[in-house]
Order: C-alpha cells, then structure tokens, then sequence
C-alpha cells in the first residue's frame, strides 16, 4: 500500500489555497489553478501544511483517492510557483516550426503541406533554433499533452529515427535489411 497521502504538503509563503466543497484553487506568483477533488478526500489546513484523509468505507480506495488528490495538489503548488516546461527536437532533413501570430504554431514536417497546431492560452512556446521547441505553463498534464499532441504528427520511426523527439529521447535504431 502506497502512503503518499500521509505525507503533508508545506505551503510556500508566496501560494494561497483555498478550499472549499470540493474545489481547491490555488494562486501563486505564476497564476491560477483550479481542481475539483473526490468526494471521499478530506483535505485540512493547519498554518502553512497540508493533511490528507478519507472517509470512505474501503480502506484501499479511500487512501487511493487520497494519495492521488495530494500528488494532484502538489503537483500545482509547483506549477503556480515555479512551472514546467517540456522541450522537443525535430529531427530529419527540412523540418522546422515556427510561431505565427494568434498562438499557432507551423510545422514542416516533410509533408505536402504544413501543419498548423492551435496552442491552449497557458502554455507559452518558444523556438530556440528552427528544429528546438520548448513548451512551458503551470499546469503539468496540459504541457504534457500539448507536447504528446506534437510528438503524435511524426512519431520518431525506428529505421533512420526522423521524428519529433523529447529532449534527451534516445531512439533505438533498427539495421536495414541485408541482402
């Protein structure tokens, strides 16, 4: 059994919660997140911690939903005071991106045509070189979608490894066919 909902959570000096039914919203210097947690889930707040509870007639599941609203949580106390930030290289002959007005981003990614992404408002990209994209915000599954989204147009292949990898990504080469 997992005790992570046993651990508290200290609150840093510059985030506010607030919590109330079943919504926690959270403010810190970077922004603003909101978050409906599950009904069996007791969250209280004593000076600057956080504690986690249940009370749900199953054991097992109450710290589940528990131990998943405190990662939850954590999770946006991070985003709203420091963020995260994903990064994706585009590898392969003719592949770029650039930026273009009103939060598109173009692709070309050896297609006939360029592909155009609508970014969400709180993720903020920027293109170091042509083939570098990095994608920040304060809230953790967006990013990571966001960036998802992007890989799934060319997924690395395994044979030459062109594709839009994560920063750090090795991909595992396959040998041709011999004759």
């Amino acid at each position: 059994m997992s005790r992570v909902a046993k651990s508290t959570i200290i609150i840093p000096k510059n985030v506010k919660f607030f919590y109330n039914d079943l919504k926690v919203v959270i403010e810190g210097p970077l922004g603003k997140l909101k978050r409906i947690v599950h009904k069996c889930v007791k969250i209280k707040q004593r000076k600057h911690s956080l504690f986690f509870s249940h009370d749900h007639c199953s054991q097992t599941y109450g710290w589940m939903q528990a131990g998943t609203c405190r990662s939850l949580v954590y999770t946006m106390i991070i985003g709203v005071t420091s963020g995260f930030q994903k990064q994706l290289n585009l590898v392969g002959i003719g592949y770029r991106a650039s930026l273009e007005k009103n939060n598109f981003l173009k692709l070309y990614l050896g297609f006939s045509h360029p592909i155009s992404y609508q970014l969400p408002k709180t993720v903020q990209v920027t293109i170091e070189s042509q083939v570098e994209i990095t994608l920040k915000g304060i809230d953790k599954q967006l990013v990571g979608q966001v960036a998802a989204n992007l890989r799934s147009y060319r997924i690395p292949e395994p044979y030459k490894g062109k594709g839009i990898r994560y920063l750090n990504e090795s991909v595992r080469i396959k040998e041709a066919k011999k004759k």
